[in-house]
């Protein structure tokens, strides 16, 4: 292992294998592994019980808390911890893995109507069959997340139309589907209208082990994704064009990026329900921290959503107090500004080198 210069002028570290990592792409994601840590302990100190990072610390070393601690910190803030870093991660995934597909910055789950997709089936199988199995639910989010994949692979003829077709038709998809959802909402009981209201802003009062084990296949999926599909959505960051010129098989590559994207956004609605934005907001920000694509861009943009969503839940819990704030507001309250000041700032730079 070496210190070298790459091809276009950039500081690499390079393996014995021939594998290349940018220097500043290191740099990036140790930052955003601190980042995370940091909030970490911010998150498992903040409650209405007396206990925190060293007690946490403590009873790794063998150290016995009392009942009240070991609650607080193993029932409720690590799941919570855990979770929330993990349902960040898969929706920054899938927001790069679409925006590079469609080659459109704003492209995202929820854009796409995927998130709406497998909204509107769990809905469903709350209101006509609440007596359901608590395991359908996960599998009603893929059904419906990969009924719109399918409508619109059909819609843009297997994938073969341009990224903005594939938005725009996205976009149709999800209109409709949030207008379903509106209507459903509208006509529930009121207990359990509210109690959807409740999940659809995005939620973290249900995390559990349980959920998490639910979850965590799914994570563990997005690590091969990142492996397989790092290369192809390098190619398509350069264009469809392009990226069939280099030998990447378009007609074949989408409909698995899409499928995967699927799984990952259907996994994380049914955890903790939508994270609005996050899918947009999360690879700008780790793009404006390091420009990058391929693997790195997915790695990056994925720290990138967990840190935001751990940091927007344990700063919203430490300075809000007894006002409970769904992490999905959380999310819109605290990132988004955050997203304007980089968007701004870029547009600064970008400026003053031209």
């Amino acid at each position: 292992m070496k210190r070298s210069i790459a091809t276009d002028g950039r500081k690499v570290l390079r393996l014995q294998s021939g594998l290349e990592i940018r220097l500043d792409t290191l740099w990036a994601t140790g930052l955003l592994c601190a980042a995370a840590l940091g909030f970490s302990a911010l998150a498992i100190s903040v409650g209405a019980t007396r206990t925190g990072l060293q007690d946490f610390i403590a009873l790794l070393t063998g150290a016995k808390l009392d009942e009240g601690q070991l609650f607080a910190l193993l029932d409720v803030r690590l799941p919570r911890l855990v979770l929330g870093f993990m349902a960040g991660w898969c929706v920054a995934l899938t927001g790069a893995m679409l925006q590079s597909m469609s080659q459109n910055p704003l492209a995202d789950p929820g854009l796409l109507g995927l998130s709406q997709g497998s909204m509107v089936t769990i809905l469903l199988l709350m209101v006509f069959a609440p007596a359901a199995p608590i395991g359908l639910v996960p599998v009603a989010a893929i059904l419906g997340g990969l009924g719109v994949a399918a409508l619109l692979l059909w819609l843009t003829g297997g994938g073969q139309s341009d990224g903005l077709a594939i938005v725009l038709m996205g976009i149709a998809v999800e209109t409709v589907l949030s207008s379903v959802t509106s209507i459903m909402i509208l006509y529930l009981p009121p207990e359990t209208s509210f109690a959807v209201s409740d999940w659809l802003a995005g939620s973290l009062f249900q995390a559990s082990w349980d959920v998490i084990g639910a979850l965590a296949p799914w994570f563990a999926l997005s690590l091969p994704a990142i492996l397989l599909l790092g290369r192809a959505l390098r190619c398509y960051d350069l264009g469809e064009e392009t990226a069939m010129s280099l030998g990447e098989p378009v007609r074949r590559t989408k409909p698995v990026i899409l499928f995967t994207s699927v799984l990952l956004t259907s996994a994380a609605v049914t955890a903790v329900g939508p994270l609005a934005f996050l899918g947009v907001m999360a690879p700008h920000l780790a793009n404006a921290l390091c420009p990058s694509s391929g693997r790195a861009r997915l790695v990056l943009s994925g720290l990138t959503g967990g840190v935001l969503v751990i940091g927007a839940d344990a700063l919203t819990r430490r300075f809000a107090g007894d006002l409970a704030i769904p992490i999905g507001l959380a999310l819109t309250l605290l990132g988004v500004p955050l997203f304007v000041i980089s968007m701004r700032l870029r547009a600064v730079l970008t400026q003053q080198r031209t």
